[in-house]
């Protein structure tokens, strides 16, 4: 009933940030995004009318050819299956949207300003790899939100790539390098193994349960951070080219305690001036439809009252946990 609606945008950054390598976030996301078509189409949906508003977020590291690799087997991948597995027939179902984001896990507290060239050689592979749209981070976003000028920096860093680079002026710049055809083929192939491994435990779902995604994720971590202790990977500023004596000499925001109390009295003014006998009722209906038939039944409609009705965002979910509950990590892990 909305053609235009943009249904879901599958995310790799929080995969990325949470210590995957590129080939992880590249198979787990695509896995998640292959598992959303499966249910749709299983739902009766013709993949043809609902593939082409689908979106991916990915997440650009510092391995630079890595990451373009990554964003071109990305889009290979996702044009094969939808042709050969799911049968879209239309070339909009075989294209991959996307919106890529510099990593966030890459910057410091140390020397900030060293972020700066961090977020623009994230934003030119992120680039050069095809994205649709791009965010470049802020040099102090892992002290405090980003300052004015932080902000302005990380959006120059932007337009300085978009406008005196040349590199938009030709879709696939990259395209015929020897070294990075070979990267995209490995990363490709690195996903296909975990797309048979994950079809072996029962699919995405069941891989979550078991906590295969957390463990695998949890291990490339663990030896990043082995590695960067070692100095076997070298982190500028960090754990090399360290200034002993360093001072933090930037602007840091700095948001005051009235700001929680603000928000705070207008939660209270929304409950004080609402119908809650309407709210009441609206929560109740989405507890119940929840409990109809769990996991099946479409609660949008009875958000949407809820909300109208002014419930929170807190009650609204603690509507549905009634019947849902809180997810925690499988034993396992």
């Amino acid at each position: 009933h909305v053609p235009q609606w943009n249904t879901i945008s599958v995310s790799g950054y929080h995969i990325r940030e949470a210590g995957s390598t590129a080939a992880q976030e590249l198979a787990f996301t695509l896995a998640d995004g292959f598992t959303y078509v499966e249910e749709c189409v299983k739902r009766g949906l013709d993949v043809d009318e609902f593939a082409p508003r689908l979106s991916f977020f990915w997440n650009s590291h510092l391995d630079f050819f890595e990451e373009i690799a990554k964003l071109r087997a990305a889009r290979r991948i996702w044009a094969r299956h939808m042709r050969e597995r799911f049968g879209a027939k239309k070339r909009e179902s075989w294209l991959m949207r996307f919106h890529t984001q510099t990593a966030g896990c890459s910057l410091w507290d140390k020397q900030p300003e060293n972020n700066i060239v961090r977020t623009a050689f994230q934003g030119l592979a992120a680039v050069l790899g095809g994205t649709q749209s791009l965010h470049t981070n802020s040099m102090d976003e892992t002290i405090a939100l980003p300052s004015d000028k932080a902000v302005k920096i990380a959006l120059r860093t932007q337009q300085v790539i978009a406008h005196e680079t040349g590199v938009t002026e030709t879709a696939d710049p990259l395209a015929g390098s020897y070294y990075l055809e070979h990267l995209t083929n490995r990363m490709e192939e690195q996903a296909e193994a975990y797309f048979r491994q994950i079809a072996s435990l029962g699919g995405v779902v069941r891989g979550i349960e078991q906590g295969f995604f957390q463990r695998e994720i949890g291990a490339a971590a663990y030896q990043y951070q082995q590695e960067m202790e070692k100095k076997q990977r070298i982190i500028v500023g960090v754990n090399e080219y360290v200034e002993p004596d360093e001072k933090l000499d930037i602007p840091i925001m700095y948001i005051g305690e009235e700001v929680e109390i603000d928000q705070k009295r207008c939660i209270a003014e929304v409950k004080r001036t609402r119908h809650d006998r309407a709210t009441t009722a609206a929560l109740h209906a989405l507890t119940a439809a929840a409990r109809t038939n769990p996991g099946e039944s479409n609660l949008m409609s009875h958000i949407l009252d809820a909300a109208r009705n002014y419930a929170t965002e807190g009650e609204i979910r603690g509507a549905m946990r009634e019947v849902f509950g809180d997810y925690t990590e499988p034993a396992e892990f």
